[in-house]
């Protein structure tokens, strides 16, 4: 299936069940984007000559990581279950989405290691960054489906990550096109949120809430790209 007919039925998914995916997630999203705010405002205002970071910053970007899980976890499950035609219930799929924060979670930990590996490596190498990032970006497509191995395949976190691997093969060029979206997004997203900031807080929250969600359809295209590329599936989205 071409990437333009990915495209077109992601938004017309994604349109369709907007106010569904909005009460699923947005709540998360609050959570998530005002710990990421919190976290950079105390970055922001620490000694960069003494900086000090306890207890608390390390709960909260645990918390972090969880409540991202959590996201991904339920927006995965919402997609599956649609893509079978069925209902889906908000209440019913966080609860079922907390079996899998745990698995996506060190899925999460070990892929982001793997994604970042090259790229810290060859930093010290002065102009050879630049392989080091398209290796990582090369492996970030490969490992794009890891979330639904876990969650619809039922894999463990290293089986996970293999067959991610295996799986995107044939299509990393087309993965990676999808998640090329994510560029003009966090451009966008970033000049709303500076814009934003010089009104204040609660506005800033808003707005990057606001971009998170729209973020989501990368989301929505990478499911149907898997759906359609899963062998013997003739369900979707």
């Amino acid at each position: 299936m071409p990437l333009s007919a990915i495209f077109t039925e992601a938004y017309n998914f994604f349109r369709n069940h907007i106010s569904q995916l909005a009460a699923l997630t947005v709540p998360i999203l609050f959570v998530q984007v005002g710990i990421q705010l919190w976290l950079g405002m105390e970055m922001a205002n620490a000694d960069m000559e003494n900086p000090q970071f306890g207890g608390i910053h390390m709960a909260a970007v645990m918390a972090l990581l969880l409540v991202f899980s959590l996201l991904i976890a339920s927006l995965t499950i919402f997609l599956e279950i649609r893509s079978q035609g069925h209902e889906a219930n908000t209440a019913l799929i966080l609860k079922t989405s907390l079996s899998f924060v745990p698995g996506l979670l060190l899925a999460g930990v070990f892929s982001g290691l793997a994604i970042l590996a090259p790229v810290m490596l060859f930093a010290a190498f002065g102009p050879l960054w630049l392989v080091g990032l398209t290796m990582s970006i090369y492996i970030f497509a490969r490992l794009a489906y890891v979330n639904f191995m876990v969650v619809v395949e039922r894999l463990t976190p290293l089986e996970a990550i293999k067959g991610s691997f295996k799986f995107s093969g044939p299509i990393a060029f087309k993965t990676l096109m999808v998640l090329m979206l994510y560029i003009p997004i966090s451009l966008i997203g970033g000049s709303l949120s500076s814009l934003a900031q010089s009104v204040g807080f609660p506005l800033q929250l808003v707005v990057e809430v606001f971009v998170a969600f729209i973020g989501l359809f990368v989301n929505v295209a990478l499911f149907r790209l898997y759906m359609v590329s899963r062998p013997n599936v003739e369900e979707q989205v």
